[in-house]
């Protein structure tokens, strides 16, 4: 039996999404505030203005997840919330510090371990409207401000930061494809810009905390980058495999290099250069470190966390260069594609591909030295009109995933922990409501939102108290015991859990994976090793 000591496993969430309280309490306003309030901007004009209401059920969360047994719950400080305007100068809100106060506190007092992103997404309003937001590197200085207030404020109790989450959307879907908020559609130099000033702001906020707080505090600073793997179409094609490395480094690669290496990955600026050359333009469309800001901004990174969902195949795919038709889609000079027998039960981008996620975390271990790594955010979700509590599906998804995680730790992958995405069912930026990805089902359509556990709750469950797989026997019975102890309760039936079809398809699905299992284990197979690995409990 294979022991890997200190491992934590935790749920995540993020403040727009699950907070609600938009305008209460001298919030100011965010970049997704408004955006959402402009009519065919998200699905069914869904906003988060209320969203889980997370904002006034700090206990009832927290005892959900002490519930769960989670070791880390990682979520993210809405900056509009403590500082409205973005700008520290104008006001501070003590009302957004007390809530965050609270929230800390009670995750300590059940030894849950606050995981906490500075930057989800929520950028406020004002700063868009004053200074064209990221697109503007003076925002780099107001953030390091927010960031620097976070830490005199909460780094006394706060030990894991997060500088951004996911920088790849806030640069692509904000400012160059305009599917996220605010909006904007500048293909070609938008999404550069923003990355450019984001890994700027990243490392300003880890040298702040560095020589300021860090011999107080004993806190660490990373970042969390989403990172799909990309598999060659066909692994004897030199050009698909080189499309397929690229397709990585255009989404990952873009901020890890920098911040591990010193400057942008080598094909990006090859590709790039080599189309704004040939678009006419007198310089690249990627902007460029100088010397001191390399030097500056190279390993600040005391951990790294990756976000990771799903797989893509890639293939090459010349796209001609024209003035008119720069993005950063087109410099990539690759297509997706996906294998039709790929699972995939909710978000159209969202296919269960378990083995991609070893492969990307043995990439991270290659190409950044073996880093400290947290996965900051696994999950699926699911899109159908009825409620669905049996959701067998992400039980599948996460054992699959964790399985390739666990294979990654024994390649020697630096893996420290394991977060789930998400706690509860939240808004999905310009999904809306219409995607759910939490382990807790929640009612939106009740004024006060109340959550309910879905199966997979139970599995997560179990995997925290075995730190790792448990027996799948145990599981069946013990998620049989809980259902039945709350079949009667008319909250379940207001939700139309069909139990004894639920406890069939489950335990027909389990006895599926044990015949499997025991067939695998037959062949000697040293690669299919499920569920003989175990966390010891550190």
């Amino acid at each position: 039996m294979l022991h890997f000591p200190g491992f934590s496993w935790g749920a995540g969430s993020s403040a727009y999404q699950t907070e609600g309280a938009w305008d209460k309490d001298g919030k100011g306003l965010s970049i997704w505030d408004v955006f959402s309030h402009k009519k065919g901007r998200v699905l069914r004009n869904d906003t988060g203005d209320s969203s889980c209401e997370g904002y006034y059920k700090v206990k009832d969360d927290v005892s959900l997840m002490n519930e769960l047994k989670l070791n880390h719950y990682r979520f993210s400080i809405s900056w509009p919330r403590i500082i409205p305007t973005g700008i520290k100068s104008d006001h501070i809100n003590e009302k957004g510090i007390q809530y965050y106060n609270e929230l800390i506190d009670h995750l300590l007092e059940n030894k849950i371990t606050p995981i906490v992103t500075l930057y989800h997404w929520d950028l406020p309003q004002v700063l868009q409207e004053k200074y064209g937001g990221w697109q503007n590197v003076s925002i780099v200085n107001h953030f390091n401000d927010f960031a620097s207030l976070c830490f005199e404020k909460f780094g006394n109790r706060v030990k894991y930061w997060i500088t951004f989450n996911n920088p790849w959307s806030v640069a692509v879907e904000g400012y160059e494809t305009g599917e996220h908020a605010p909006g904007l559609k500048m293909r070609g130099t938008g999404a550069y810009r923003t990355a450019h000033n984001i890994i700027k702001a990243h490392a300003k906020v880890w040298h702040t905390y560095d020589t300021q707080w860090r011999g107080r505090q004993k806190g660490l600073v990373g970042i969390s980058l989403s990172g799909e793997w990309g598999e060659p179409v066909d692994i004897n094609n030199q050009k698909d495999i080189e499309a397929a490395e690229r397709y990585v480094q255009f989404y990952l690669g873009w901020f890890a290099t920098p911040i591990f290496h010193g400057d942008y990955p080598q094909v990006m600026k090859d590709y790039i250069g080599r189309k704004s050359t040939q678009q006419g333009l007198g310089s690249s469309r990627l902007p460029s470190f100088s010397s001191q800001e390399k030097s500056y901004i190279k390993g600040t990174c005391d951990f790294l966390g990756i976000g990771h969902f799903t797989t893509r195949y890639i293939t090459q795919k010349n796209y001609p260069a024209s003035r008119g038709g720069a993005s950063f889609f087109t410099d990539r000079d690759l297509a997706e594609l996906v294998d039709p027998r790929w699972p995939d039960p909710g978000s159209e981008w969202l296919y269960s591909v378990p083995w991609g996620f070893r492969r990307l975390l043995n990439f991270v271990k290659a190409q950044y030295g073996n880093p400290m790594l947290y996965v900051t955010e696994n999950g699926v979700s699911e899109k159908m009109q009825c409620t669905e509590l049996c959701d067998d599906w992400r039980i599948k998804y996460y054992r699959d995933y964790i399985n390739e995680m666990l294979k990654a730790i024994k390649d020697g992958v630096n893996v420290r922990g394991y977060t789930a995405w998400s706690l509860l069912d939240k808004f999905e930026w310009d999904e809306g409501y219409s995607e759910r990805f939490g382990l807790y089902y929640v009612d939106f359509r009740s004024k006060n939102k109340p959550r309910y556990p879905k199966a997979s709750v139970q599995y997560y469950k179990r995997i925290i108290s075995s730190n790792g797989f448990p027996n799948q026997r145990e599981v069946i019975e013990r998620l049989h015991a809980n259902i039945s102890s709350k079949r009667h309760s008319p909250n379940c039936f207001k939700l139309t859990l069909q139990y004894n079809f639920c406890i069939s398809v489950l335990t027909f699905f389990m006895a599926v994976l044990l015949t499997l299992l025991t067939t695998k284990l037959l062949q000697h197979k040293p690669d299919t090793c499920t569920m003989c690995l175990q966390f010891s409990k550190g």
